[in-house]
């Protein structure tokens, strides 16, 4: 084990404005990743709440605000509500295929027709070919493309219809980030659908979690997080299931305090 794996350098961006919450300011803490031991970081590092991006670790670091809250999918024990049976039966004749970290024309056309109809004006909006290339493709860790096509004819693949850039941990999926077809009438309910797959995908591989990143109460965008049961936050003591809409006086008066 080097001293560059057991000692990190960790920094602190500057104060900028909070994506999720209107009026408040955020802050991370990151470190890189980099060297022969840079899967295993990642590793130790999911675990603690961060997440990765192209080659770099981070977590929320705000003053006075917890709201950004880890979440990962007990993916050994899940079991689908009648509405996510439904979404797993609607999607099934999608041809599903785990591709290297390599971006492609196809997956930045869908990426860019994501984000126009549902992110518009968002942070990612300005993406250019090179920026999707760097998020796609600069990983120290093992990662890949999944994509979600339709069936083909006359033995050509079909139109590709959703995609989730992931990284496989030593303990589960974690979901860097999903984007579809976002206004494809046929295909409504992919992005759930994109979810269900990588849960199935984990428990038959044996592993125990998939992560989703931060959940905000409160902030409407993330909600969707927390419908996949069941589910575990990451807390003072550590991961611990939880059961959304049910927190406590106390975990309540984090907001509180914070605004």
């Amino acid at each position: 084990m080097t001293a560059q794996f057991r000692f990190p350098r960790f920094f602190v961006t500057s104060p900028s404005p909070c994506p999720y919450l209107p009026g408040r300011v955020e802050r991370k803490v990151f470190t890189e990743l980099r060297g022969p031991h840079a899967a295993d970081l990642n590793d130790a590092l999911g675990r603690i709440g961060f997440r990765r991006s192209q080659s770099v670790a981070y977590r929320p670091s705000c003053v006075d605000c917890a709201a950004c809250v880890s979440v990962r999918v007990v993916a050994r024990e899940f079991r689908p509500t009648d509405s996510q049976r439904r979404a797993l039966k609607v999607h099934a004749d999608l041809k599903v295929s785990a591709c290297e970290p390599w971006t492609t024309e196809e997956q930045f056309d869908l990426l860019q027709r994501y984000l126009s109809s549902r992110h518009p004006g968002g942070g990612m909006a300005g993406m250019d070919e090179m920026d999707f290339a760097d998020m796609v493709e600069q990983t120290p860790v093992n990662s890949y493309i999944v994509e979600y096509r339709e069936p083909g004819a006359g033995g050509m693949p079909g139109r590709l219809v959703g995609a989730c850039l992931t990284d496989q941990q030593s303990d589960g999926l974690s979901m860097i980030y999903s984007f579809f077809d976002y206004q494809h009438t046929a295909r409504k309910g992919i992005g759930n659908f994109i979810i269900l797959d990588h849960i199935t995908r984990a428990a038959k591989a044996g592993l125990s979690h998939v992560y989703l990143g931060y959940w905000v109460d409160g902030a409407r965008r993330m909600q969707y997080k927390i419908r996949y049961r069941p589910i575990e936050r990451l807390g003072p003591r550590g991961w611990e299931r939880f059961e959304p809409g049910r927190e406590s006086a106390a975990g309540r008066k984090v907001f509180a305090d914070a605004g």
